[in-house]
């Protein structure tokens, strides 16, 4: 007999004699013709490999949300290392964990053009580019490399969580309140940039972009949207049997082979009285301010299965929610923002039928950039900004430059001239002209002024597959199977 020298000691004892240079796994062949298999895996203490691989494919057309590791040059060529931000599951089994490592590269430089204007009228002449990117590669659970087939994708922008607020007093709920409360929110969001982690960064890249000309780089935790362009094989661990669904000792288990070798499909259970379910949806269609148009359905699929806790399965991936729209208006001039509203009335099983819900929407994904907010009620608009403050005080600083008593006439002209970034700055500074640096002053107020009443608003919108999470309370009658709305 040989022993397993290094291993652990019941193996040890249990194995062959002294001089043992073999593996534990060709011990174990050894040791499964001797114990019993509940003994086996006490004394090998969990060394055994791990249950066989089920292989499942990932379908097509699957959205895959994907964050930005770290800050990146934009340039054609450069390569990119993200993150998958939500696990992927087919049908009740998780296919793909969040955190999963993506890798790929900017494809394409495809130009700017609003954004290049909107740069020139404040003096930045940066020639502003949309990255196109496409990742490659992803990296399983084992470590290994699968290759990704996704579509190129331009959406990129840092991803925000809106959640309704919380319910607020009714003797602080006036309007004054509501505008003291957000502007505490904004001063307190503002100290967090400068004082928070990653200070200098910011700070390098804030006076980066205050030069006339200035490199491009992609923030990191900028999120694209990727559909999957083909099926995706994969391997999931095979599920390990559950010991709470054993037969209890001593009761009768001749049927549990029969039900093993042919298990039925899961079936949903009936939720109980007030259950409450958070379910967690891929919208599949874009719905806007501008285009949707109240009582217009459209369609939601669900992307992680719900269990209850006694782990029975609720609500399958890739059922699919029925929602309405119950508002919408669109942006107009004079600063007046676009308005949408929205809530799921039904819930389409992959059985076919149809069970009524109501809901509440609890979260849903938007771009960091278009600033929206969720109300209580699910009625998403862009946050509301000062409208007085900021052009008031960029007229204030302008018109000093007039006034000879102030202060001298360079700290004059440079704190005035300050509506063409830093090319109007130097211009003030250097014409010595009083006027001339209040001239720049008021373009600049000009520009917010525009902006803030003048301008057209900012629509709502929300391109397909972005992610929502709504809590629902599931009625317990089944309706009839039915026809649903195609998706646009």
């Amino acid at each position: 007999m040989q022993s397993c020298a290094g291993k652990p000691s019941a193996t040890r004892a249990l194995a062959a004699g002294p001089g043992c240079r073999r593996s534990l796994r060709q011990c174990a062949a050894c040791l499964r013709r001797v114990l019993p298999p509940a003994l086996l895996s006490f004394v090998l203490g969990g060394s055994m490999p791990s249950a066989a691989a089920e292989p499942v494919q990932v379908p097509a057309a699957t959205p895959f949300s994907i964050a930005l590791l770290r800050h990146t040059p934009m340039k054609a060529g450069e390569p990119l290392e993200g993150r998958l931000v939500y696990p992927i599951y087919v049908g009740d089994k998780l296919a793909i964990p969040a955190g999963a490592l993506l890798r790929g590269k900017v494809v394409q430089l495809r130009p700017d053009p609003h954004r290049r204007l909107r740069a020139r009228l404040g003096g930045d002449f940066t020639p502003f580019h949309i990255p196109v990117v496409r990742f490659a590669r992803i990296q399983m659970p084992n470590s290994s490399w699968l290759p990704f087939t996704g579509g190129d994708a331009t959406n990129g922008a840092p991803v925000l969580r809106l959640t309704p607020p919380a319910p607020r007093k009714k003797e602080k709920s006036s309007r004054i309140s509501r505008q003291i409360a957000d502007q505490k929110q904004r001063l307190k969001s503002a100290t967090d940039s400068v004082t928070g982690p990653g200070k200098g960064d910011r700070i390098r890249h804030f006076l980066f972009s205050q030069l006339p000309y200035h490199p491009e780089r992609l923030e990191a935790g900028t999120t694209w949207l990727v559909e999957l362009s083909s099926p995706l094989p994969i391997n999931v661990p095979a599920p390990s049997p559950d010991p709470a669904a054993a037969p209890a000792a001593g009761k009768d288990s001749s049927a549990a082979p029969a039900a093993a070798t042919s298990p039925a499909p899961p079936q949903p259970a009936g939720p109980a009285e007030g259950d409450e379910w958070k379910l967690r949806a891929y919208l599949l269609q874009t719905v806007s301010s501008v285009s949707s148009k109240p009582g217009d359905p459209f369609l939601a699929r669900i992307s992680e299965p719900v269990f209850d806790s006694s782990h029975a399965l609720m609500v399958p991936q890739g059922s699919v929610l029925v929602g309405v729209i119950t508002q919408a208006k669109p942006a107009r001039s004079f600063g007046r923002q676009g308005k949408l509203r929205f809530h799921f009335r039904e819930l389409k099983l992959p059985d076919g039928f149809t069970q009524p819900v109501e809901s509440t929407i609890s979260g849903i994904d938007s771009s960091g950039q278009n600033k929206m907010q969720l109300d209580s009620e699910g009625g998403v608009q862009p946050k509301t900004q000062n409208r007085v403050a900021i052009p008031l005080m960029l007229s204030l600083l302008a018109t000093s430059a007039l006034d000879s008593d102030a202060m001298s006439q360079v700290g004059s002209d440079a704190v005035a001239s300050n509506g063409f970034g830093i090319v109007g700055r130097i211009v003030g500074i250097a014409a010595a002209s009083r006027p001339m640096a209040a001239s720049i002053g008021l373009y600049g107020a000009g520009l917010a002024i525009y902006d803030l009443w003048l301008g057209r608003g900012r629509n709502v919108v929300f391109v397909k597959n972005t992610r929502i999470e709504v809590n629902t309370i599931p009625s317990r009658n089944r309706m009839a199977p039915r026809s649903l709305p195609q998706a646009r």
